[in-house]
């Protein structure tokens, strides 16, 4: 059982700081482009619900469904694997939610991760990503990424 609580976690926290990658992929190419649609409503005032909440929606049942399937294969190594995947893709999911809905966006209670510097500057980094509808796409590098777009020109200086 240790064995693989220790396969899951190596798998599980390469896999949620890899979906940074992917999240901020994701928001560029696909949220900021054909389905803008469904974005749009997070760059407007929209109430307590937008539209663009369909995006955590569909992608949680492919964590869960990577992990369940453990259920019917318990032991064999890639179920194990595959389970580790699903966690590590929730485990990013949950960290996103609390971070960029709750905090950054105010819509749960956790108004005291303020506290914290580096919180307050990734709600500075997203302030950026609303004000100007660009860079930076992603949401845990915060400043780095600020950074990066303005040497690249992407942002104004600051």
């Amino acid at each position: 059982m240790l064995t693989t609580l220790i396969l899951w976690m190596a798998i599980a926290l390469p896999v949620a700081v890899a979906m940074e990658w992917w999240a901020r992929l994701m928001h560029d190419r696909a949220w900021h482009g054909f389905l803008w649609v469904f974005h749009r409503s997070h760059h407007r005032p929209s109430g307590p619900i937008e539209l663009n909440d369909v995006f955590p929606v569909l992608h949680a049942p492919l964590a869960a469904g990577l992990m369940i399937q453990r259920a019917w294969f318990e032991g064999a190594l890639l179920s194990e694997v595959l389970f580790g995947v699903g966690l590590g893709a929730t485990l990013f999911g949950v960290a996103y939610t609390i971070v960029h809905d709750g905090y950054i966006h105010g819509r749960l209670p956790v108004s005291f991760l303020g506290r914290f510097a580096y919180m307050r500057s990734l709600r500075d980094a997203h302030g950026l990503h609303h004000k100007h509808g660009r860079e930076p796409y992603g949401l845990f590098l915060g400043e780095r990424e600020v950074l990066a777009a303005r040497r690249r020109g992407v942002l104004p200086p600051g």
